[in-house]
């Protein structure tokens, strides 16, 4: 593996705050139509009093950023240490739990070894986390594929979750790098493998041509009333909508968030990639200051987008002790809020 440059803190920050901000504004929105979409009002910071908590695409994210530093140099290493922190993170209860990530951290429990924990799943669980992957080795394709690949495999086995993963990596690469459009669609098909993702991007490309708009590109690719949890149709919306809106991240996160569905993960993804391009900077300042989660808030974060652009920093210290409650909190948070949206028109 070739060292990481230093040139990067920008676009790692960027990154790893554009996933949380996609996250937590996305997160009210999660499992909803359009027309309730709609109907619950602006985008923006709603689910405590006007504030954000995120979700496990962050979380998933961190863990993995953390491995990394523990296990700069060795890919096997890096991969054990996420699946470990996988099993501790399951182990603290948290709300929301995807079923393929379950039941591979599951098989994590009974001893099964982070190379063969993985199951057979075109789920967004992979590819929810592997911008960062890409940032880090911007520079270095063959790192970037064999670490996107050894994340994937803990929890992610099916051929279309692999294929997402490296796409979400590889955009990630190229948005830091600030690459064209032209050569973006050019390298992306290269990483092409399935027929559900061969439709995708045929169709993005068109609807790309044709200027239409992130909804119409999600009905166009049958998520007409939400972006479903399978892994090509997430990526397509989150590439299209990077795409057919560059350093716009405000009006990016906006226009996945409007076509409904999984709202949370398509929005964390699209974050990431665009947060690698615009850098902090160009995350809306009152999304960022929205983030009220805790003990992985915005200040957690930024400690570690400094370890990671630095050798031998070390990842910041997290009060695993809190998480428990933390997790309780947020449970209820939900809860509350699934009442709220009751009372909205389906």
């Amino acid at each position: 593996m070739t060292p990481m440059k230093h040139d990067t803190h920008q676009p790692i920050l960027g990154t790893l705050l554009g996933t949380a901000v996609g996250d937590s504004i996305g997160l009210p929105f999660e499992g909803m139509s359009r027309r309730r979409v709609a109907a619950l009002g602006e985008v923006r910071h709603q689910l405590v009093f006007g504030r954000g908590m995120f979700s496990d695409d962050t979380e998933h994210t961190l863990m993995l950023a953390s491995a990394w530093i523990e296990n700069r140099h060795d890919i096997q290493a890096f991969q054990a240490a996420f699946g470990r922190k996988l099993r501790w993170w399951l182990l603290a209860l948290p709300a929301g739990v995807g079923l393929s990530t379950a039941k591979a951290i599951l098989r994590l429990w009974l001893g099964f070894p982070s190379t063969r924990s993985g199951v057979r799943s075109a789920g967004n669980g992979a590819a929810m986390r592997s911008a960062i992957i890409g940032v880090l080795h911007r520079h270095d394709e063959t790192a970037r594929r064999e670490l996107t690949l050894a994340a994937c495999r803990v929890t992610h086995t099916d051929m279309r979750a692999e294929e997402s993963a490296l796409w979400v990596a590889e955009a990630a690469a190229m948005a830091s790098n600030d690459i064209a459009t032209s050569d973006v669609l050019t390298r992306l098909e290269t990483l092409i493998i399935s027929d559900e993702m061969r439709s995708r991007f045929s169709s993005l490309q068109a609807a790309l041509k044709d200027k239409k708009t992130v909804p119409e590109y999600a009905e166009l690719i049958g998520c007409g009333r939400g972006v479903t949890g399978f892994a090509p149709n997430t990526i397509a919306v989150a590439t299209y909508a990077w795409l057919r809106h560059r350093g716009q991240f405000e009006t990016q996160v906006r226009e996945v968030i409007a076509c409904g569905g999984d709202t949370d993960t398509v929005a964390a993804i699209l974050g990431g990639i665009s947060g690698a391009e615009v850098g902090e900077a160009g995350i809306p300042r009152v999304w960022l200051d929205g983030i009220c989660d805790w003990p992985r808030s915005a200040d957690y974060i930024r400690g570690m987008a400094e370890a990671l652009t630095h050798e031998k920093a070390k990842a910041p210290k997290l009060c695993w002790q809190a998480l428990p409650l933390r997790n309780l909190f947020f449970l209820l948070v939900v809860i509350v809020h699934g009442f709220r949206r009751l009372l909205l028109p389906r």
